[in-house]
């Protein structure tokens, strides 16, 4: 089967204002342990990422979300193909641990815009209008696993340095 996990970010105040700050692929699982995220998904068709992203804002307007949240779907198909189906999985109603391949993708703060929220502020006062986020760049992060009860010890770490490079351990 050719099924992709995609997750699209959200923020919404609580007041009617809700964005969506794109998707990102997780389909990469390891014992149901997202190991590799996405953001963008690759070569997805902009009328697929409309879909998903406007099913995402609904749910989250219809039932007067505030913060951040992941809307999660399971895609059937090619994300090439406009017309591909997909079904809602879950909503996750926290900053989930690959927030960050989001925030590279976008330039947006998601846990300052939490906060900020929770505080009172409203997305407008924010200057996030749904007009003014774009995707600025391609994002991938990666996760190091370990299988539980078999011995591994892991003894020499060096994170990556560089241009582009972000490390949250």
């Amino acid at each position: 089967e050719n099924t992709k996990h995609l997750e699209v970010q959200i923020l919404a105040d609580g007041c009617g204002g809700v964005v969506h700050l794109f998707e990102r692929d997780c389909t990469v699982q390891h014992r149901h342990q997202k190991v590799i995220e996405l953001a963008p998904a690759r070569e997805i068709h902009p009328e697929l990422r409309r879909r998903l992203v406007e099913c995402a804002v609904t749910l989250a307007r219809g039932c007067e979300y505030k913060g951040a949240g992941t809307v999660e779907f399971l895609v059937r198909g090619d994300l090439s193909d406009p017309e591909t189906e997909f079904v809602f999985m879950e909503v996750n109603p926290r900053v989930q641990v690959e927030h960050t391949v989001t925030e590279e993708a976008t330039g947006i703060d998601i846990v300052q815009a939490q906060l900020l929220i929770a505080a009172g502020r409203t997305l407008d006062d924010l200057g996030l209008t749904q007009e003014n986020i774009r995707l600025r760049q391609h994002s991938l992060q990666a996760r190091i696993t370990m299988m539980p009860g078999k011995g591994e010890v892991l003894d020499v770490y060096e994170e990556p340095t560089g241009e582009g490079v972000r490390c949250d351990t």
